[in-house]
């Protein structure tokens, strides 16, 4: 794979940067719901993005769900005087024809240039985050991309960049919950063996570090879920809670992390549990996208932590069949834009 582009030239500031938003799987909702964001642009208040995509496949898509769109060709300098008029594009060519609906894998090059020159204006800071528009991993895989996501992704660019390496660390955040799950895409049967003290004090302390810094809360509460039934019951229904969790929050405490647990997953998540702490920190990926989904399905985001940028996404995936149809809902992605823009404010002020 390529590295990431050249954006060297001279950093804007405040809130004059755009948001940089990549196009997703073109054959997906992601143009869809770039462009209903769009045109709800001043209902909603939206903060400029610039679109980095393919100008032909966001003007064909336009045309299908009938949206009278005004396109331009920009770049992070100009793209937020354009946008209240006009809906502005970076241009990443595919040099094919895509269809709605029908994922090729000639577009995976576009889409992964699409995410690499996000990062990389965000890096030079011509742009204030990253916004990412769902990808379908299998048409990546089949040109050749080595990554389990765009999570992974994300952070090897950032590390290659900057040369420090970083853990990236996963939170879906709704309005009525946070969940981070330690880990992530891997069975279920390797949970248990996947999970290390390790492991789990430096996703706590990446979701700590980050809940200060980008969401502004001088003291989060990390309330840390039990991998088994009951928190194991001190042992009578599997180990790892008391061998594994409890002493991973001991240390957290010992260095001023306020995390309490292990907890019972099945009394987590109804209101009152969810007033006593700030996020949830889960074992496995259901354990944490289960509740969030159900709370929050249309409004959730995506957040990527421990990097050193800006990163959202919509909560759900490219959608093929409903793409091209005019009935996508561009809910979630104006949750994940407008979070964006508030990570990026306070990150900002922090600093």
């Amino acid at each position: 794979m390529s590295g990431l582009r050249d954006v060297s030239s001279t950093s804007l500031h405040g809130d004059d940067r755009p948001l940089a938003l990549s196009q997703g799987d073109p054959a997906g909702i992601g143009p869809d719901i770039a462009l209903a964001a769009w045109a709800k642009r001043r209902q909603l208040g939206l903060r400029p993005f610039l679109y980095i995509g393919d100008p032909a496949v966001i003007a064909a898509r336009a045309r299908l769900i009938g949206l009278d769109v005004a396109f331009r060709e920009a770049d992070t300098d100009t793209a937020s005087a354009i946008f209240a008029d006009a809906f502005p594009v970076l241009p990443v060519p595919i040099g094919a024809e895509i269809q709605a609906g029908r994922p090729h894998v000639a577009s995976a090059r576009s889409t992964i240039t699409a995410i690499e020159t996000a990062v990389a204006l965000c890096l030079a800071g011509k742009a204030s985050a990253v916004v990412t528009n769902p990808i379908a991993k299998s048409v990546l895989y089949e040109a050749g991309f080595g990554f389990p996501g765009h999570t992974e992704f994300l952070a090897d660019l950032a590390t290659k960049a900057t040369g420090t390496p970083f853990t990236p660390v996963m939170m879906l955040a709704g309005p009525k919950l946070r969940t981070i799950p330690v880990t992530i895409h891997i069975p279920l049967k390797d949970v248990a063996t996947a999970l290390t003290q390790e492991l789990i004090i430096e996703t706590c302390r990446i979701a700590d570090h980050d809940l200060r810094t980008r969401f502004g809360m001088a003291h989060p509460r990390l309330a840390v879920a039990g991998l088994n039934p009951h928190a194991g019951e001190d042992g009578a229904i599997g180990l790892e809670d008391r061998d594994l969790i409890e002493p991973a929050i001991s240390t957290l405490r010992q260095h001023g992390i306020n995390a309490f647990g292990p907890l019972p997953a099945d009394t987590m998540f109804h209101d009152e549990a969810r007033a006593r702490y700030d996020v949830a920190i889960c074992m496995y990926h259901d354990q944490a996208l289960i509740p969030a989904k159900a709370l929050g399905f249309d409004d959730s985001v995506n957040v990527t932590l421990g990097l050193p940028f800006i990163r959202t996404s919509p909560d759900h995936g490219t959608a093929f069949g409903l793409a091209g149809q005019g009935v996508a809902r561009e809910t979630s992605l104006v949750a994940a834009l407008k979070l964006a823009a508030s990570l990026a404010d306070t990150a900002r002020d922090a600093s």
